[in-house]
């Protein structure tokens, strides 16, 4: 059985056809292209569908369903992308799952938010697989979350649930675009993590960070971590203050759904147990369930940036 998987993002549009252990056979991509009605998108997604099926040497008629992960909320039974707003990408109640049916004859096609078919992913076939509850949070430009449970993703009654990244960390903090102040993302995104070592490099010319990087405006969250291998204070202080508001959201997650798994995904999971050990180190401190025998398992995610293809291409298994 064979299983498409698209993953629509503001900046391209990725596909990938995908057998049932989430292997994935062929994929490809093409930019996205905004249009004022949201057609074009859809347009530009059909003929990639079609082009992937056809290099994997197979037809429409071997495809079991096609599932498509999209930022914003989505209303899967209804297959409607209730509201996604990005710079590149905005749509409002919009019938994707009916117009990509329409333009490709495929049989079914799913509809889910992209971190929750993200975390589909790794329960089925990632790092999660083996569990019934996990949650799923991935490190980019915003915090993205999916919760897992019972083998199911949890989506709120209006499709709007497991927006993790913005649950308040700092009362009255920095703005966020959803409209409150003090969001989590606005901490522990990547996002975040660059203006910090934006910042720790104006105020340290001395830095290591101006090797790696000779402009503070294009600084990665890599170039951090590897900044601070190098022994460099800066850096390891732009660590250690990411790590803390990183570790104070997990605490936060952990005491209300206390999941088998907590797995991280995004560019910042790169960086791996320099990320992780004290990340891990600080939720064993001040988890409600630190006098457990029970404790979450804190991994790096396992699909890298292939989540949201082979998340989206599991979503209906």
């Amino acid at each position: 059985m064979y299983y498409l998987g698209i993953d629509l993002g503001g900046m391209s549009i990725k596909a990938g056809v995908c057998d049932e252990n989430g292997k994935i056979l062929v994929k490809g991509s093409v930019p996205t292209v905004q249009t004022p009605d949201g057609d074009g998108v859809v347009r530009d997604m059909a003929a990639l569908c079609l082009d992937v099926i056809s290099k994997a040497g197979l037809t429409v008629d071997d495809i079991a369903y096609a599932g498509v992960s999209s930022p914003g909320s989505a209303d899967t039974e209804a297959g409607v992308i209730v509201y996604a707003c990005t710079v590149s990408l905005k749509f409002l109640n919009y019938p994707l799952a009916a117009k990509l049916q329409a333009l490709t004859g495929l049989k079914k096609v799913i509809i889910e938010n992209d971190a929750n078919a993200a975390a589909k992913g790794e329960a089925t076939v990632g790092a999660a697989k083996g569990y019934k509850d996990s949650i799923f949070i991935t490190l980019g430009t915003g915090v993205g979350g999916g919760i897992i449970i019972d083998n199911k993703v949890y989506k709120g009654f209006n499709c709007a649930g497991g927006e993790l990244g913005h649950i308040v960390i700092v009362h009255g903090g920095k703005q966020c675009a959803c409209g409150r102040k003090g969001c989590w993302e606005q901490y522990a995104s990547a996002t975040a993590l660059m203006a910090m070592a934006k910042q720790a490099m104006d105020a340290d010319k001395s830095s290591k960070l101006w090797e790696l990087c000779p402009k503070s405006d294009e600084v990665k969250g890599s170039d951090v971590f590897k900044a601070a291998g190098m022994g460099d204070k800066s850096a390891q202080k732009v660590i250690d203050e990411y790590v803390s508001y990183l570790a104070c959201g997990i605490v936060d997650i952990i005491n209300i759904f206390q999941p088998e798994v907590l797995s991280i995904g995004g560019g910042v999971s790169n960086a791996g147990d320099a990320l992780l050990k004290p990340v891990i180190d600080i939720v064993k401190r001040e988890q409600y369930s630190r006098n457990s025998d029970k404790q979450t398992l804190i991994k790096i995610a396992a699909l890298g940036n292939d989540a949201g293809i082979i998340g989206s291409a599991m979503l209906g298994l």
